[in-house]
């Protein structure tokens, strides 16, 4: 089976192709297909949103491909889940990390730490015609730091300290993360499933 990745977040489809490497008979992301759709996330849950996206991909994908999407975020606590859906437009329309970061921070404000728990949730779908979606989801607890520390990874990774490594997602190297990250839970959730068919 070949494998359309229903993204144009570059970092996003490297962790992806990373991941399932070997397990599909070709993976592609959207430029590599010459897909150029914006699907509009408008769910209400990720799990909504993952779906919308590989089915409208789908459509407009060869015959002989499946389509996988997700939609992933962060989840704290103490702003009652925000920014959930939410997460890649947190500042605002459009995808401005920094900003999401300094929001982030600046409702988090003198927030004790041990009160600074929160998630990184990832809902995943597979879709194929004439077949079932297979729908998985990751999720990857940890803390929000009071500054960003470390170089790496994108979005909120500066912040999320993931404690059984004493790291935030931004200093882990892309094999750390992709042995413990959201999306490598919910990507073995599919694998699993595809298995069992």
């Amino acid at each position: 089976m070949k494998l359309v990745i229903a993204s144009n977040n570059m970092h996003k489809v490297e962790e992806i192709k990373s991941i399932l490497a070997g397990k599909f008979e070709a993976i592609y992301s959207l430029g590599e297909m010459g897909i150029d759709i914006d699907v509009v996330e408008d769910g209400v849950t990720f799990a909504e949103n993952a779906a919308k996206k590989a089915h409208e991909i789908l459509a407009v994908s060869p015959g002989d491909c499946a389509v996988i999407a997700d939609d992933s975020g962060l989840e704290v606590d103490a702003l009652g889940g925000a920014p959930g859906v939410y997460s890649a437009r947190f500042a605002g329309e459009g995808h401005d990390d920094k900003l999401n970061n300094k929001k982030l921070l600046t409702l988090l404000d003198g927030l004790e730490f041990e009160k600074r728990t929160g998630r990184f949730v990832c809902a995943m779908v597979l879709a194929a015609r004439g077949r079932e979606d297979i729908v998985s989801l990751g999720i990857a607890d940890g803390k929000i730091l009071t500054a960003e520390k470390g170089m790496g990874g994108f979005g909120y990774d500066p912040l999320f300290l993931y404690e059984p490594l004493s790291k935030t997602f931004a200093e882990l190297s892309a094999d750390e993360k992709n042995a413990i990250s959201h999306r490598r839970k919910a990507l073995e959730g599919i694998l699993e499933k595809l298995a069992n068919i």
